[in-house]
């Protein structure tokens, strides 16, 4: 009985999702993901998630681990694979090349090219004082051993949160800390070098409810009337775009002008703190965060850019902390939508 509901929650989705489709520009959902997460312990199987994102029409998908299961369900989908190392395993790369070459031989070799692996990220906001170097160690060993093996399209890259800032206001003065600035130094030199862009995992909501007195909702969930930050010749209607700027201005200082970002991890909770983390505010972000990104917005220092942008999440997960950890999925567990989402939206 279950799975009938399931099923039948899945095709009413479909159905909506395909209504919004037809008017959408071809190149709308081209940079748009999500991401996978797999902490729960009533999660669907892996190829009833791949199912859902072909069925949606979901180009792109990130991992935050090499799971076998999910690399398996994904062969012969299409979807692009940005696949993540553990930030442990990125510790271990960092101190041999053999390590690296035997993490690629399992994880990589045995899905290419029935996988569409396109990044490889060492290790999730592992960037900090403490292990800066060894994930800069890390992405060049990874990318070695990937272009020993005849994997030159793959590309290794990093995701990094915000607090690797030591100055984010305005956006313009935006400063790595200096436990993090010679490392992201080299990693700037690496990626500029190689064309590679670095992924941020950048959070309004956090941002609002830790000042609230400071920052608006409507600022956090991209429906200010007009704008909120000026800072010289630039101004900033949504928070969003000041934090992803605040990113830019830290790379311009590091020699790393010439990167371009894209945001690992973004979205709204849904409930957990209440007046805050709830089913409005989280339709409000993700849906005008969707717009925003799909239909080439950029920010005010790199307009008209389409950024590769991957949803935070997939599902609610039951085994991650209780609040609001529980609960940014766009999915129950069940496969029914938490909130609806327009991926195809129109000018």
């Amino acid at each position: 009985m279950e799975r009938r509901v399931c099923t039948y929650v899945s095709f009413l989705w479909v159905l909506v999702f395909q209504a919004m489709s037809p008017t959408a520009n071809t190149h709308d959902l081209a940079k748009i993901g999500l991401n996978y997460g797999m902490q729960g312990d009533n999660l669907p199987p892996p190829p009833q998630v791949v199912a859902l994102y072909k069925n949606l029409s979901i180009p792109r998908v990130r991992l935050f681990d090499p799971n076998a299961g999910a690399l398996e369900a994904l062969r012969g989908s299409g979807i692009a694979v940005h696949l993540g190392v553990t930030n442990n395993d990125v510790i271990a790369i960092a101190t041999s090349h053999f390590i690296a070459d035997q993490w690629v031989a399992a994880h990589v070799k045995p899905y290419v090219p029935d996988v569409n692996i396109t990044y490889v990220s060492a290790g999730n906001e592992l960037v900090n004082d403490v292990n800066a170097a060894q994930v800069n160690s890390a992405i060049l060993a990874l990318q070695n051993a990937l272009n020993t093996a005849g994997f030159r399209s793959i590309k290794v890259t990093t995701t990094v949160s915000t607090s690797v800032l030591s100055v984010s206001y305005p956006p313009s003065q935006g400063a790595f800390t200096n436990g993090v600035a010679t490392a992201m130094t080299s990693i700037a030199t690496f990626l500029a070098q190689n064309q590679i862009p670095l992924f941020i995992n950048v959070y309004p909501y956090f941002a609002y409810s830790s000042n609230p007195a400071n920052v608006s909702l409507e600022y956090a969930l991209f429906i200010s009337p007009g704008p909120v930050v000026h800072d010289g010749t630039l101004s900033y209607q949504n928070l969003f775009d000041a934090m992803v700027d605040s990113i830019y201005s830290a790379l311009e200082k590091v020699g790393g002008s010439s990167i371009e970002l894209g945001i690992g991890e973004t979205g709204w909770p849904s409930d957990g703190n209440p007046g805050v983390a709830t089913i409005d505010n989280a339709k409000a972000y993700t849906n005008n965060l969707v717009s925003h990104i799909a239909l080439a917005k950029g920010t005010p220092k790199r307009p008209g850019k389409l950024i590769e942008t991957y949803i935070f999440a997939t599902f609610n997960e039951d085994l991650k902390a209780e609040g609001i950890e529980q609960n940014f999925g766009l999915f129950f567990p069940n496969q029914a939508q938490v909130y609806p989402v327009n991926f195809f939206p129109t000018v």
